[in-house]
């Protein structure tokens, strides 16, 4: 699964069953149905299909669920997952934010919270999971500062007694996300080596299939084109839906173009070692290669890992064996770094 970034076109055709595929095509129809013309979201078409999964103080397949509240007025609060056959060991934390083009779903929905699920049986770890403020009624910087401000929240000791378990341990947190929280996972990682935590230590990445972009247009966005779920038409309107008002809009701003013409400069900014996700039909692709790239060629630790036969979005789908493989890939990931900084 490992690779070192070639550029060459893949070979391999796309393979799922077609229950993923009809689930994929009514994903990608809801989502087009919903984003108007005028860049507005009809969420009242998104509520006809909206099921939430409710918190579940007992144990279901082996983790509890728990939600936190940190500011009601942004509604901005997280879900907690907690691995309840691990109570007497030391765990790593591992913030999750969802994807949907910081626009579209939710910890609750049901996908994410499976997933979550999965991740805190599996690593084991206890997982975070936000909720953040949507766009376009929040543009910019709103989500990256909601998913900050986690940080902070949990960073305060009375805050951390009354939301996680006695064993989670915030000095191997780990920020993890897909699609467009992979894109909040890398920007809030970086955020976070400028602030001085008290007890929260930011120990790694986990940038699943990252939502990234730019004014060109690559390999991948034209020659991917009919892939499920991602198009170029629909990541134009997410970010214009995205990115502030009255700035000219502008796709290599940095937050998009990360390693574009005015990307940061990482030299001088200790970012934790960072995993990186791609898959051989995500029209996304080349943007995360790039991103890999830039990574290495800043002087950061980073690997990457490709399923050459999957699209965007497909390890929520457990039903595919690679979805089985990425979970252990992360599982992999997350003790090694945990275990690099036990020895420090």
């Amino acid at each position: 699964m490992s690779m070192e970034a070639t550029g060459k076109t893949p070979q391999p055709s796309l393979s799922l069953p077609w229950k993923t595929r009809i689930i994929l095509s009514a994903l990608a129809a809801i989502t087009d149905a919903s984003c108007r013309k005028n860049g507005t979201v009809n969420r009242r078409i998104l509520s006809l299909v909206d099921f939430r999964c409710p918190p579940t103080s007992k144990s279901v397949n082996g983790v509890a669920t728990h939600d936190v509240v940190v500011d009601e007025a942004r509604n901005l609060w997280f879900r907690v997952f907690v691995p309840t056959q691990h109570a007497g060991k030391n765990l790593p934390v591992v913030m999750f934010f969802h994807g949907g083009g910081f626009v579209l779903l939710s910890p609750d929905d049901p996908p994410y919270d499976a997933v979550c699920r999965r991740f805190a049986r599996k690593v084991p770890c206890v997982v975070v999971s936000v909720n953040y403020r949507l766009a376009p009624e929040h543009r910019y910087p709103a989500q990256h500062d909601d998913c900050f401000d986690v940080l902070k929240f949990l960073d305060d000791e009375e805050n951390r007694s009354k939301s996680l378990p006695e064993n989670a341990n915030l000095l191997r947190c780990f920020l993890a996300g897909d699609s467009a929280g992979a894109n909040l996972a890398h920007h809030v990682a970086q955020r976070a080596c400028d602030f001085k935590f008290q007890r929260l230590k930011v120990t790694g990445v986990v940038a699943i299939q990252p939502f990234f972009g730019g004014e060109e247009r690559t390999d991948s966005e034209t020659r991917l084109a009919g892939t499920p779920l991602v198009s170029l038409k629909r990541t134009d309107w997410m970010w214009k839906a995205f990115l502030p008002e009255g700035e000219g809009f502008n796709r290599d701003h940095p937050i998009v173009n990360v390693s574009g013409p005015k990307a940061v400069d990482l030299s001088e900014i200790k970012l934790p070692p960072v995993m990186v996700v791609v898959a051989g039909f995500d029209v996304l692709r080349d943007w995360q290669i790039r991103y890999y790239e830039w990574l290495k060629k800043s002087g950061k630790e980073v690997c990457i890992f490709e399923y050459p036969n999957m699209c965007h979005a497909f390890y929520i789908f457990p039903e595919l064996p690679e979805s089985g493989q990425l979970i252990d890939k992360v599982k992999d990931f997350i003790h090694k770094i945990s275990s690099d900084v036990a020895t420090l």
